[in-house]
């Protein structure tokens, strides 16, 4: 059945026809687009530039922490694609996340957030690694009373939401609200999916052919190229892995979600690797040879897998740019950060 299904999305079911790559060339003219499942990022509009400004703040400040050492772009780097490079991320007490960090660029276009869309939006998702014992090892109770110590913040928490007291809602709002703004747009695929036809090259328009024609869009697709479904990893042959996460089934309880996971984008998927849940592919080449016969059964040539890598290239967009803030300074009453503090100073 499983190599059924594949074989279905390889043939055409889901409204894929599978012809050669570039056969329209043969009356001399190149593909153009035309109701493509993929569609291109938007900028984002920002409502409230004050709570934006805010969050951007609470996303450097490594005080939401435990340790006063991690904060949020600790494991979502924006400098490395809002991921961190690592199998699995680095928490409090140098323990070792049990799953990939995933990338937090467009991540507003996720139906839901985590692997595991155990968090249904961006505000639910920003207060789960806070009190995460193996993430930032803190409490929300915590975070909010050290945040209450710092009198920059209670000042700018009046400003943004209208009263001094600090709230854990008021602290993942405005987390979110600057998560929100770290989209994506203008990677050269949007600009050729809008009329131009010279933004990729023939082998990138090839590899993107053949990704769509294989059955790769039928999870990949949408302006996001993924976070829009779950998906069980390994349809057609099991996927091997020393990773123990359970995947939806974590939240579920359902034995049949196990090893469903929430499809990654595959936008500015060469800025963010390793990749899968476990960080079991070093390289995209890998990715897509393991994603072609685990998930389709079919087993891409090597220079299928150069096409296809170069097309994922062109989904690389503008990344977002600002001032690093500037954080407030401690006042008397602030607690030191203290990495080495026993781990039950968090229960406080």
């Amino acid at each position: 059945m499983k190599k059924l299904t594949a074989a279905l999305l390889a043939c055409g079911v889901f409204g894929f026809m599978a012809t050669p790559a570039l056969a329209q060339q043969a009356e001399g003219e190149r593909y153009k687009p035309s109701n493509e499942l993929i569609q291109p990022i938007e900028p984002h509009v920002v409502e409230n530039q004050a709570e934006v400004d805010l969050g951007k703040k609470l996303w450097f400040d490594p005080r939401l922490s435990r340790s006063g050492f991690i904060s949020c772009n600790s494991c979502h780097n924006l400098m490395l694609g809002g991921a961190d490079h690592l199998v699995s991320s680095v928490g409090d007490y140098w323990a070792q996340g049990p799953i990939n960090s995933p990338t937090v660029l467009n991540s507003s276009l996720n139906f839901v957030q985590f692997w595991d869309g155990r968090a249904a939006d961006l505000r639910e998702q920003a207060g789960g690694p806070i009190a995460n014992p193996l993430e930032m090892g803190s409490t929300h109770e915590l975070a909010v009373s050290v945040l209450k110590t710092i009198p920059g913040y209670v000042d700018e928490f009046e400003a943004v939401y209208g009263d001094r007291e600090i709230t854990i809602e008021e602290v993942t709002g405005a987390l979110a609200a600057f998560e929100e703004t770290l989209v994506t747009p203008n990677a050269r695929f949007d600009q050729w999916l809008k009329g131009d036809d010279d933004a990729i090259t023939d082998q990138e328009l090839n590899g993107y052919l053949l990704f769509k024609n294989s059955g790769c869009v039928a999870c990949h697709n949408g302006p996001n190229l993924g976070g829009n479904s779950f998906q069980r990893m390994g349809l057609v042959e099991p996927y091997v892995t020393d990773n123990e996460t359970a995947g939806r089934a974590g939240v579920t309880g359902q034995d049949i979600d196990r090893m469903n996971f929430k499809v990654p984008t595959l936008r500015n998927v060469e800025l963010t690797y390793p990749y899968f849940h476990d960080g079991g592919a070093k390289t995209l080449s890998e990715a897509v040879d393991i994603m072609g016969r685990l998930q389709l059964g079919k087993k891409f040539e090597a220079n299928e897998i150069e096409d296809i890598v170069a097309f994922l290239k062109t989904l690389t967009g503008d990344q977002p740019e600002f001032t690093i803030p500037v954080l407030y300074p401690n006042s008397d009453e602030t607690p030191l950060a203290n990495p080495w503090a026993p781990q039950e100073s968090a229960e406080g």
